[in-house]
């Protein structure tokens, strides 16, 4: 409650204020701030009308101030941007609008001074569910009006008094906890908790106070601290907070909002594990992972201290019904849970002892070393598709069936005719499809009514979606009530053949694929595959399949992982005919027009945009085979210059017919390198011509290792070197960074989830800034450094990377145990340069080297330290009798690799180990970093973090991004 200066001041109050905002921050060159907000006097909602503000330096400050006269009454949401000279929007603060209503009867002519700061998007990271309903514990008892007391002013010197409200954020406090303000006023209790001012809780995590202070106070000395009932009060990290007047100027405040940005406490670091879903090994289990084994996942993680388990994606890829699904990103559908993942004994209570007989063969055919895909997922549907039979009336016709229908028939009924087409036509290729290759709401409708043959198989798709919500749903609540935070994946694209590219044909780009070019996995860069996504056609509805997507994943998960997500500031897109990553270009970018090439000296665009194919080169690599190669594959266009022939003329038709070439008997022992060779030259241009405009063209991706290049004279070289270095590393930023910034404010902002970005390969300079700006954290695999002149990590000295997960692996990569032992030479480097040993390092990773590495991880300022539970295995020798190749969850150099790992040991039996578990915890706790505490255990959020803090290294820093206000504390604040 805001004080009613004018009932006690004997002013009486009339019409306008003179409202002064006051922000300290740094600016660039070229850039200043302003406000915009829901009122006039704020631009109303136009950032172009927005009220300017104006710098002046105080000390080492630059301090930012706008003025602007108000009536009374006046109440509004704004936000603080920073601009460029015509008003564009450079940056924008993060976290929710704020809120101002000016306090009633203030008197005629008050000058009210508004103090903000700087919102950074580190601060409202623990305004997300992950934090705020999981680790945090949910809404806590914070009654408004429990705390504080109004003050009652009888009278009021406005020539000696000012009125000053403390307005602070703490969203990491306890169940009947409170806030207060000490310092060294009277009313602030002379630096005594006890006597401090106690402050109400306001609602969204914000807490309030007001006194009055007289002028001679100031500068003002304060700090806030947390109190409890059952606890000493604990104070604020960082330096003391001050409050200074300019006691020399004509108008000095009557009023100050003192909005303090959040309570400071030590960095909150957390620690958990990754497993794909079907790499899960329980007793229950048939053949693979499923939702309802993440309870004993949950449970395991909680007893060995950590917050948080990761999974891979878990939607259903069931696109060509064979071993190839089991690849997790090639998605079928967006929004349907993958069938893999059921547990066929929860579908019923009743299920009867034949199918129970069938339940209990197949589990002990199906628990093989690895997962058997096509045989487990034809076993599951077929014991479902048996008890859907036996009570599909009942479910059908029950009232949590027909509300699953209800919430969800804008994706279910797609996905459940397309899985009827797909097996009626036996192929997912929708052009075989006849006249339902073509998706409309007309013939979706026939499909799926009741009165069609076919309504069963229908009702059957409905009904396993259906069940894996269920399960899932019950796997998710139980780690919120755990305080585990359940971390999911969102892949970067979909199947060519997949429900959303049949429903929404105009939201892809159908003739293009998606990859990565050349990088750490693979010399000839990846090929995903996935059609490339029409940005501009999304755009039009504020992309709302994006938004359906996160809203669809929130339902389940508290945190996610965007996958590549360089893909939201440009996606390496290819032709639909290549095959391998390597000729491709980014998209968007700024092509190089003909006109900039001629201008410099470069006209010969066929002969650098073609193969370039010379007699000598097919002598050079095929030897004595050459005449055999160049009449299969090649016409002589002129003398000694050859050209790839139409039927081979693209990499797809080119390995298509490799591979039927009765001449292959000929040379059976080099088939291998035959074909390398012969890509080898496909891709053996310098620019690539842009498809849909013939008049520009893109510089091929390291073209100096091409035959091309090297034969051009030196200033061509030398003209296209350094086009090729403007083109990956310069001129593209701005329109990467405003991609970007179209794009993924909109997934942020579609739920409450904790989101974490996959930032690895070639990152651009843009990517950093921008996810420090959105509060996206990233990922740093220490074997994998974004510095170039750097081989490892050094975990420790992550500190300007604080807002990011590091882990010693991934799925992309091999396990901890298994880079240990590829290369020998990097192995000793490491062992020397990390470990910092001088000795010949053992051959294997053992339990010393194992238990080095992620204590390191567990050490670092990163927020979170995340394993693979592979590495984490590697702490016991009996968790390693397993050769460390076949831990290995992904080959990214094979398009093919059957994904298919499964965990030696049942969690049930990780469960048991209490060895692990506590060497586990221990860590955990050791380093600093959160564990979940139970609310009966004695031990509160407040006590259990100064425990923590008491064990973390001095000086993590926060990170501070560019612009970042001048005094904040090196403290993370939550």
């Amino acid at each position: 409650m805001l004080l009613n200066l004018g009932s006690h001041s004997g002013i009486k109050s009339r019409s306008t204020a003179t409202l002064v905002f006051r922000l300290p921050y740094y600016t660039q060159w070229g850039q200043s701030l302003l406000i915009c907000g829901s009122q006039p006097p704020l631009g109303s909602g136009n950032v172009k009308r927005g009220l300017a503000l104006i710098p002046s330096h105080q000390g080492d400050e630059l301090v930012w101030y706008a003025k602007v006269s108000v009536a009374a009454g006046f109440s509004c949401e704004y936000s603080y941007y920073v601009v460029d000279d015509n008003r564009n929007v450079l940056r924008r603060e993060a976290g929710k609008k704020r809120r101002f209503t000016l306090p009633s009867d203030v008197p005629e002519g008050a000058v009210v001074e508004i103090r903000d700061l700087w919102q950074d998007a580190s601060e409202s990271l623990f305004l997300r569910s992950a934090f705020k309903d999981v680790i945090f514990g949910g809404e806590k008892n914070l009654d408004a009006d429990k705390e504080g007391s109004d003050v009652l002013l009888k009278s009021l010197d406005w020539q000696d008094s000012i009125v000053v409200q403390f307005m602070i954020r703490c969203s990491r406090i306890e169940d009947g906890a409170s806030i207060g303000v000490i310092g060294s006023a009277s009313q602030l209790g002379k630096w005594k908790t006890q006597d401090g001012l106690r402050l109400k809780y306001s609602g969204d995590n914000t807490w309030k106070a007001e006194c009055v202070l007289r002028k001679y106070e100031f500068p003002l000395k304060y700090k806030y601290y947390q109190v409890h009932e059952s606890t000493d009060p604990t104070l604020e990290l960082g330096p003391n907070r001050e409050l200074s007047v300019d006691s020399q100027s004509i108008h000095p405040p009557n009023y100050i909002v003192l909005a303090d940005g959040p309570f400071r406490v030590t960095a909150w670091r957390g620690s958990g594990v990754s497993i794909p879903m079907f790499s899960i090994r329980s007793t229950d289990d048939l053949g693979v992972g499923e939702f309802l084994d993440l309870k004993l996942l949950v449970d395991w993680a909680v007893e060995s201290g950590f917050h948080l388990v990761q999974l891979l994606p878990i939607n259903d890829t069931s696109v060509h019904r064979m071993w190839w699904d089991s690849y997790p990103y090639s998605s079928l559908s967006v929004f349907a849970l993958h069938p893999l993942y059921l547990r066929v004994q929860a579908l019923s209570e009743d299920i009867p002892e034949n199918i129970k007989e069938e339940i209990l063969k197949m589990k002990q055919q199906l628990d093989k070393k690895d997962v058997d895909y096509e045989a487990t997922m034809a076993a599951k549907l077929s014991i479902s598709k048996k008890i859907f039979d036996l009570e599909k009336g009942k479910i059908l016709n029950s009232g949590a069936f027909k509300t699953f229908l209800s919430d969800n028939e804008n994706w279910l009924k797609p996905y459940a005719a397309y899985c009827f087409l797909r097996d009626f036509f036996e192929t997912s290729d929708r052009t075989q499809w006849g006249s339902f290759s073509h998706f409309s709401s007309e013939k979706l409708e026939k499909l799926v009514s009741e009165d069609a043959l076919h309504h069963d198989v229908i009702c059957f798709h409905y009904y396993i979606q259906f069940h894996l919500h269920k399960q899932l749903s019950e796997a998710a609540d139980y780690a919120r009530q755990k305080k585990i935070v359940l971390k999911g994946d969102l892949p970067i694209g979909v199947d060519r053949n997949s429900v959303d590219t049949w429903v929404y044909p105009n939201l892809f780009r159908m003739n293009t694929s998606t990859g990565a070019p050349p990088d750490y996995f693979d010399k000839n860069g990846q090929n995903w595959g996935f059609p490339t996504y029409n940005w501009e056609e999304m755009s039009k509805d504020n992309y709302a399949w994006w938004r359906a997507r996160l809203t669809q994943m929130a339902k389940y998960f508290t945190a996610y992982r965007i996958d590549h997500i360089l893909g939201f500031f440009r996606i390496w897109e290819l032709p639909d005919h290549a095959a391998t990553g390597l000729v491709g270009k980014f998209r968007p970018s700024i092509a190089l027009s003909q006109e900039e090439l001629e201008k410099e000296g470069i006209w010969d665009f066929n002969r650098l945009s073609r193969p370039y194919v010379r007699q000598e080169i097919l002598q050079e690599k095929f030897g004595s085979f050459w005449t055999v190669i160049a009449s299969n594959f090649f016409n002589e266009y002129q003398k000694l210059c050859y050209e790839f022939k139409e039927d081979c003329n693209t990499e797809k038709k080119l390995i298509s017919k490799f591979k039927s070439l009765p001449e292959k008997s000929l040379w059976l022992e080099k088939e291998s390198k035959i074909q390398s060779d012969l890509l080898e030259l496909i891709q053996n241009i310098v620019l690539i011509r842009d498809p849909e405009d013939p008049r520009k063209f893109y510089p091929r991706f390291n073209l100096e290792d091409t035959s091309n290049f090297k034969a051009l004279d030196e200033h061509s070289k030398n003209v296209l070197r350094r086009l090729y270095c403007d083109y990956y590393f310069c001129r593209q930023e701005d329109l990467w960074r405003q991609n970007a910034m179209k794009t993924l404010p909109v997934l942020l902002n579609s739920s409450d989830m904790l989101a974490c970005g996959e930032d690895l390969g070639l990152i651009p300079s843009c990517v950093h800034p921008v996810m420090q700006e959105l509060g996206l954290i990233g990922l740093r695999i220490q074997r994998m450094p974004s510095e170039p002149d750097r081989e490892f990590d050094i975990v420790y000295h992550l500190n300007t990377l604080i807002m990011t997960v590091c882990a010693p692996s991934c799925h992309d990569c091999s396990t901890m145990r298994a880079w240990w032992e590829e290369d020998e030479e990097r192995r000793c480097r490491f062992y020397r340069d990390v470990v910092g040993c001088n000795d010949i390092p053992p051959p294997r990773c053992t339990t010393d080297i194992a238990h080095f590495i992620i204590h390191q991880h567990m050490q670092a300022p990163s927020m979170w330290a995340i394993f693979p539970l592979q590495d984490i295995l590697a702490l016991k020798d009996e968790y390693t009798t397993r050769p460390a190749v076949e831990e290995t969850i992904n080959d990214p150099t094979n398009p093919k690799h059957y994904w298919r790992y499964r965990l030696h040991v049942t969690l049930d039996s990780l469960l048991r180990d209490n060895d692990l578990k506590n060497l586990l915890k221990d860590m955990v706790i050791n380093s600093g970093r959160s564990y979940p505490v139970e609310k009966n255990n004695g031990i509160g959020i407040a006590a259990a973090s100064e425990k923590q803090a008491e064990k973390v290294q001095e000086g993590i820093a926060t990170i501070q991004i560019n612009g970042s206000s001048s005094n904040k504390s090196s403290i993370i604040p939550v």
